[in-house]
């Protein structure tokens, strides 16, 4: 296996995004990415409770029951994301507010018992950082591409500040539910079309060969 595919923080932030490859996390995916800022914060909030998960997991992994295994991942899952609520909480009432219910409900989120099922609860600490860190990040810029477009589009702004002037008439079924799907689909489509174009570039010289054999 080579080091770039044995890297967890690479893997998570793009080779497995949990937005754009392991479809992870789309509720808050599609419910806070209609303003870059919610998107943003979202993300950075999901990094930090992926983070301290992974580490906690990892470092508690040997003394955990097998049978209790998962009841540990979620307890402690429910505390970091107790902390991170009160964090929030502390530096932004704003942003606390926007984000709502979604903030709390980042201890359901399958990106964080995944992440601490399949990697943490298999690795050393240092690893399972680094897991936790790409994925966070990963999921920080699948919803900032997201909450970019949506932005974008249905207000004519990007972080509230304004791009096309008064006579812009914004896309408003961007920031409407249906909008996150649209985008999120875009985006599905533009990936797909990279990921095709690639395996046919690499596909390309060993059919050449073939012929020419």
């Amino acid at each position: 296996m080579s080091q770039e595919q044995d890297n967890p923080f690479l893997n998570g932030l793009w080779k497995e995004s949990p937005v754009f490859v392991q479809f992870l996390g789309m509720c808050p995916t599609l419910a806070v990415t209609n303003s870059v800022r919610n998107a943003i914060a979202m993300g950075l909030a999901t990094t930090f409770v992926l983070v301290l998960t992974n580490v906690l997991v990892s470092s508690v992994r040997k003394l955990v029951p097998n049978q209790v295994r998962i009841a540990t991942f979620i307890a402690i899952a429910a505390t970091a994301v107790t902390v991170t609520d009160y964090l929030v909480k502390a530096i932004s009432i704003d942003i606390y507010k926007a984000l709502g219910p979604f903030l709390a409900l980042i201890v359901v989120n399958c990106v964080i018992l995944a992440r601490a099922e399949a990697f943490a609860a298999k690795n050393n600490v240092s690893r399972s950082f680094a897991d936790g860190l790409g994925n966070g990040v990963g999921f920080t810029l699948g919803l900032t591409m997201l909450g970019t477009v949506r932005e974008v589009l249905g207000a004519g702004s990007f972080l509230g500040v304004s791009l096309f002037g008064p006579n812009f008439e914004p896309w408003v079924l961007f920031l409407l539910p249906p909008g996150g799907f649209i985008t999120l689909a875009f985006w599905l489509l533009l990936f797909a079309w990279y990921r095709d174009r690639k395996a046919r570039a690499a596909a390309a010289p060993a059919a050449m060969q073939e012929v020419h054999s």
